[in-house]
């Protein structure tokens, strides 16, 4: 049993770390992308405007097949 204990404790560390690394890039990224998203919409514009979801949703839809 000692042995298992000895192999599992280590592991298990790895696996937090990885997985408390994967959420903080992940909001991170988040976090970028929404900021860049707000500075687009102020430039496009001169000012904060609402944009439906279904709005966005087509344009990055429009994005994407540009793209391709």
């Amino acid at each position: 049993m000692d042995g298992i204990q000895q192999v599992a404790l280590p592991v298990l560390g790895i696996v937090a770390a990885a997985a408390v690394t994967f959420y903080v890039v992940s909001f991170a990224e988040l976090r970028e992308k929404s900021v860049r998203d707000l500075e687009d919409s102020e430039s496009e514009n001169g000012g904060f405007k609402y944009v439906s979801k279904r709005e966005r949703r087509a344009r990055k839809k429009a994005e994407k097949q540009d793209k391709s």
